[in-house]
């Protein structure tokens, strides 16, 4: 189970030992396992800095897949909505260094920056491959995290204040989307559903990502859709299932977690009611 103070709405799926986290601050870990597959359905509340140190990772977006490998190194925006599958690779577990950066703490970073507006901000994962600057940054935590003492928070703010002042050093860009402290506004909610409908959120998430309240988005979902929220997602997730076994040639185990299923058989018995017939009938 993750730890109660991930500053993220987190869904985990996975086998065999759990998913393991330390913390020096809420807002900074070392993530560890062994299994061979683990996922997250995630929407991160705060930016996350990440840093790989061994195993393999994909991330997938709407319309966008990224793979990282030991070295990388990543910025995921906030409010972004994500499917994370990682693996170990090579003998070697899967671990990270994770640094949360949080709206508290970016507006007390820029309380004196003047950050020009601008009209267009990429939310596209940052990627800054085997950097020098961030890799010695993130790498002097790793001795903190066997510390039996409680961790000072001085020194935390400075090296997250540090890593903050290396994004900002190496992509001039960077400040529009740490600086950027705006809730989401009310979009358009069916361009939205058709480009996401495959990330397994609650539909409370679903609203907070369209500018909308929970009864706001199921009232308004079912004016434009003429059917309920949760009819609808597995409708999407079965279809987009179908399309990759059929004409992708992938098996069932392939595609489930990417449709947005939690697990095999109850992806099987759903695709079985939907179509009358098992996944693995397309297949023959």
């Amino acid at each position: 189970m993750h730890s109660p103070i991930i500053r993220t709405l987190v869904t985990h799926y996975h086998t065999g030992m759990d998913f393991q986290a330390k913390y020096i601050t809420p807002d900074i870990k070392l993530s560890y396992y062994e299994d061979k597959l683990f996922k997250s359905e995630v929407v991160f509340e705060h930016h996350m800095l990440v840093w790989f140190m061994s195993g393999h990772t994909k991330i997938i977006e709407a319309g966008r897949e990224h793979f990282f490998n030991a070295g990388d190194i990543f910025l995921i925006p906030k409010n972004q909505l994500a499917t994370i599958i990682n693996y170990p690779r090579d003998g070697q577990p899967h671990k990270t260094v994770v640094m949360h950066l949080t709206e508290s703490r970016l507006k007390t970073f820029y309380a004196d920056i003047d950050v020009p507006p601008s009209t267009s901000v990429s939310r596209e994962i940052k990627t800054f491959h085997h950097h020098p600057l961030l890799e010695s940054c993130l790498a002097s935590l790793i001795p903190y995290f066997d510390m039996k003492e409680t961790f000072p928070e001085n020194i935390a703010s400075i090296k997250i204040n540090e890593a903050i002042s290396i994004l900002r050093f190496i992509d001039k860009g960077i400040d529009h989307i740490l600086s950027d402290f705006e809730e989401p506004g009310k979009i358009d909610l069916v361009a939205f559903m058709e480009k996401n409908f495959m990330f397994n959120m609650p539909l409370e998430r679903f609203g907070y990502l369209t500018g909308r309240s929970l009864s706001t988005f199921n009232r308004d979902f079912k004016k434009a859709f003429e059917i309920t929220p949760q009819r609808w997602l597995t409708k999407k997730r079965l279809e987009l299932a179908h399309y990759h076994i059929k004409q992708g040639k992938k098996k069932p185990v392939e595609v489930y977690i990417e449709s947005g299923f939690e697990d095999l058989s109850h992806f099987s018995f759903a695709f079985k009611k939907e179509f009358g017939y098992v996944p693995t009938e397309l297949l023959k």
